[in-house]
Formats: C-alpha cells, sequence, structure tokens
C-alpha cells in the first residue's frame, strides 16, 4: 500500500528542475541527507529521523533518476512512502561503513564529467550524517570534488507549487481553529504549560500530525521574548500570553502566534497591538512579486515608526534582524525579510509576515521591556495575496 503524499508527476517536477539548475551549476549530482529535502525530493517520511544512529541519503543526478541508500530497516517504510524505484540498502548500524561505499559507487555511476558534487553546506543547511563519513567520502571521490549545492537547493524550494500551498493552507486553517477555540479553555491560576498544552490538544484534535514548535511566554502586561518553551509559571489578572506555533500536516509548517491579556488591557498595551497589527497589513499588502524582501521590511518599519510618533510613542524594532521569512517543510526558510535584503518577491513563494517593535513599561514601579510580535504566514501569486490563516483579531483577546 503506497502513502504518496503527492502524485508522481510533483516529484517528476522537482527532480527535472533541480536537474536543469545542476546543468547551470555544472553538477554531476547533489547528494541529500537532511530530512525535509528528503521529503521534498524522495516523498520518504518516518519518525526514524529522531533516531540518528541510521542515516540515509538519495543522490539526484543531473541525469536519470534518483537513486536511494537506505538501511534495511527502513525499507517497508521506503516502499509505502517513496516513489523512487532505485533503492539500495545496507544493514546499519555498520559503523566501518553505514552505507557510504554504497553512496560512493552511487555518485560515480552518475558522473557527467563535471567533477562536481553538490552537499548541503551553505548557510542555513544542514547535513544529516556524521561529518567524519563526509570527509571521508570526499576523500574516496576525489578527485571529484563535494561542493555547496545549498544555493541551487534555495532557488528551487523558494516557489511552491500550488499543491504544496494547499498544505500549507490547510495546517494554517487548523491553527487558526485552534486559536480561536483557545479562549475558552484559558483561565487565570493555570500554568503556561498547561495553556499551551490546551493549545495543542485542540491542534491535534483539528488534524494537525505535530507541533514541534510550541511556545508560550508571559508576564505582567506583556512579554520579554518569544521563543522560551512553557513553564510553571501560573497565569493570572494583568498576564499576557503568547503562543507561537510551527505545527504540520504532510511535514508542512504554518508558522504564527497569537496574544491573550489576562484581565482588561493596559491602555499603552492596546495602541502597541494596534500599530504592530497595522504594520502586518502594510507587510502582507507590500509582498508583491517585482518588491525585494528588504523593502517589504522597511514599509513595515517605517510604519511602525509613523504610527508610534502619531500617539507619543518611541519606537524600537525588536532586535532579531528581521520580520519574515520563507515558510515550507522548514518552519523558517529563505527568503529573509530583513534590512538590505534583495530577494525578489516571486509568485510561489510562501512567507511569514513578522513585524514586531519593543517598548518600556512600569511593572510595579519597574520599568521592564517587553516585545510586542504579529505574525501571518501567505501565498504570493500573480493575482495577488493570499493569506493562509485566519488573520489576528484586530483586538487582543481578553480572558476574564
Amino acid at each position: 500500500m503506497s502513502e504518496f503524499e503527492f502524485e508522481i508527476s510533483e516529484y517528476e517536477a522537482r527532480l527535472a528542475s533541480a536537474q536543469k539548475l545542476m546543468h547551470r551549476e555544472r553538477l554531476d549530482a547533489i547528494l541529500i541527507t537532511s530530512e525535509d529535502h528528503f521529503r521534498y525530493f524522495t516523498g520518504f517520511h518516518s519518525p526514524t529521523w529522531v533516531n540518528l544512529t541510521r542515516p540515509r541519503y538519495a543522490v539526484l543526478p543531473s541525469r536519470g533518476d534518483i537513486i536511494l541508500i537506505v538501511p534495511t530497516s527502513n525499507a517497508e517504510m521506503t516502499r509505502r512512502t517513496s516513489w523512487v524505484r532505485d533503492v539500495r540498502m545496507w544493514v546499519s548500524p555498520r559503523p566501518e561503513d553505514d552505507g557510504i561505499s554504497l553512496v560512493r559507487d552511487a555518485i560515480r555511476s552518475v558522473s557527467s564529467g563535471h567533477g562536481r558534487i553538490g552537499a548541503e553546506l551553505g548557510a542555513e543547511s544542514r547535513l544529516t550524517m556524521p561529518a567524519g563519513d563526509f570527509l571521508r567520502l570526499g576523500r574516496e571521490l576525489s578527485p571529484t570534488e563535494l561542493v555547496d549545492g545549498y544555493p541551487l537547493l534555495r532557488e528551487l524550494l523558494m516557489r511552491k507549487s500550488a499543491a504544496e500551498v494547499e498544505k500549507i493552507h490547510a495546517i494554517g486553517q487548523i491553527a487558526s481553529s485552534a486559536y480561536e477555540a483557545l479562549p475558552g479553555r484559558l483561565r487565570a491560576g493555570m500554568s503556561i504549560r498547561e495553556a499551551c498544552n490546551e493549545f495543542r490538544h485542540e491542534l491535534l484534535e483539528r488534524g494537525a500530525e505535530a507541533s514541534p514548535y510550541l511556545i508560550g511566554v508571559a508576564e505582567r502586561l506583556g512579554y520579554p521574548c518569544f521563543n522560551l518553551e512553557p513553564s510553571n509559571r501560573k497565569l493570572s489578572q494583568g498576564d499576557v500570553l503568547v503562543i507561537d506555533t510551527g505545527s504540520t500536516r504532510h511535514g508542512y509548517f504554518c508558522d504564527f502566534n497569537r496574544e491573550f491579556s489576562f484581565g482588561p488591557l493596559h491602555d499603552k498595551l492596546r495602541k502597541i497591538y494596534e500599530i504592530v497589527w497595522e504594520a502586518t497589513e502594510v507587510g502582507i499588502a507590500a509582498a508583491e512579486p517585482g518588491r525585494t524582501t528588504g523593502e517589504i521590511w522597511q514599509d513595515m518599519s517605517s510604519a511602525m515608526h509613523r504610527a508610534s510618533e502619531a500617539v507619543s510613542l518611541p519606537f524600537e524594532p525588536f532586535g532579531l534582524g528581521r520580520m519574515g521569512h520563507g515558510l515550507g517543510l522548514r518552519m523558517c526558510e529563505t527568503p529573509s525579510i530583513a534590512p538590505g535584503v534583495e530577494t525578489v518577491v516571486e509568485p510561489g513563494m510562501v512567507l511569514t509576515i513578522e513585524p514586531s517593535m519593543t517598548y518600556e513599561i512600569d511593572v510595579d514601579g519597574e520599568m521592564r521591556s517587553h516585545v510586542c510580535v504579529h505574525e501571518e504566514n501567505i501565498a504570493v501569486t500573480a493575482d495577488g495575496i493570499r493569506l493562509l490563516n485566519r488573520r489576528a483579531p484586530r483586538e487582543m483577546p481578553v480572558i476574564r
């Protein structure tokens, strides 16, 4: 029984696009080891990725079919989830040769004369194999070079197919429904961890396959950051709780947050929430084909600066260096929406729009620095912007 997540024609189109870029870059092949790239090209998916004992490899040749090299323990899941038919196996774990000779021979068999093999080496990429085995592979393939193939992969993965966008839309709608249901489950006196567990329950009940990234932070009159693991701190009147999730369906992520006020919202927080909410509108409208992601950042930053001045609030962008990013089989993909980034927006891109600002506020006689962040997920199309999740409420929900 096959459990393919896409039509085989979708996988064939991905390989054909990669091969076109390989010819342009004069690469004989690309070696794939990371989970997301593996799933993208071969369809293979399994919980076994959490086990680092056994590696697995895919060789994408510049001509011909993909070669999949997996441990024998992965045989059945390969048959069920992958469209690839050239599958080579070994019994693992075998530290003295954990599939490396099979990888070496596969690469040699697809040489097209360029003497260059791409690998996941560049910024934001990861090799999911022992570093020592990678060095050994380089020695055994010499004089063929192992070079950075990630720019090619990045170029390919930045533009999603219609079928990919639908999967991101599906998880975006699931997470939106979970957020909308959450106020009915929240109450003062529960811990941040309990609140996040309620949210996780809503996600899974509605069809999310996993929520590998789920953070929750709360303090009086705001939150100091938004990337902490949920704690046992009890929620009380005056707290602002932020929950951010990267949840998945068929491997594809959504990534957006929501905020909740326990008791009436402080007037200053209401103004800041409005400023950042409006900046999100600006960012969504700015994400037009032909513009750069740096220009989107500038539009949001300028909007927050103007709105802050209008209500006599100092404006400080949150010091993360960007206000959004690409989204797909990774929660954070290229491009970055950051100052000076010249990546041109194109139809097919899926982006998070994520403006943020910091503010100082008096909490029981002590000045504290807090942050406000809004995030939404969009797809860029030739006909305009498509929101993939439901927009945050115009006013922060209040838990009474």
